[in-house]
């Protein structure tokens, strides 16, 4: 696979984060056969040696749980169906209500929307964990935050490719 044909498939894995994908093929990191496994360390530690500056990028071009983008049908599919899975997709109004003044108080909080890996979790499952990480310090948070980015990236992959060679 040629870097245009990886970055085509793998580019939004990090979400509208192509770079990640871009660094990873240019280190000599992706070897076929491909599997999430590989795939996903080798964009992981290209994550992880980003900038501070280029990973709060990534943490930002995530869309808010339950927001403005799934609202207008803008999210990516990705982000759709994990959110959909979670049932953030049918909240009630008072459902709806939480979430809009979670994220906006974590954003204002930490600069950055809270992300969670939503994959086998319920909307129940996802505002207790917003209501107690919104207490953690910035720094805690954005760890925090990366940590599910990655967890996020690697589900996708496991999406995509087979786990072993």
């Amino acid at each position: 696979m040629d870097r245009a044909d990886f970055v085509q498939r793998f580019g939004g894995v990090f979400e509208h984060s192509p770079f990640i994908a871009e660094r990873a093929f240019d280190a000599g990191m992706i070897e076929e056969p491909l599997t999430a496994l590989d795939v996903h360390d080798a964009m992981a530690a290209m994550f992880r040696t980003a900038s501070q500056d280029e990973r709060l990028g990534v943490l930002r071009a995530h869309p808010d749980l339950a927001g403005k983008l799934a609202i207008a049908g803008e999210l990516t599919e990705d982000s759709k169906r994990e959110q959909a899975g979670a049932g953030l997709d049918r909240l009630s109004a008072e459902e709806h209500a939480r979430f809009t003044a979670l994220n906006t108080a974590y954003v204002e909080k930490f600069g950055f929307p809270f992300i969670i890996a939503v994959k086998g979790l319920t909307k129940d499952d996802i505002l207790a964990a917003f209501e107690t990480r919104i207490a953690n310090s910035r720094d805690e948070e954005f760890d925090t935050a990366c940590q599910q980015v990655e967890k996020i990236a690697r589900l996708r992959l496991e999406s995509l490719l087979p786990e072993t060679h």
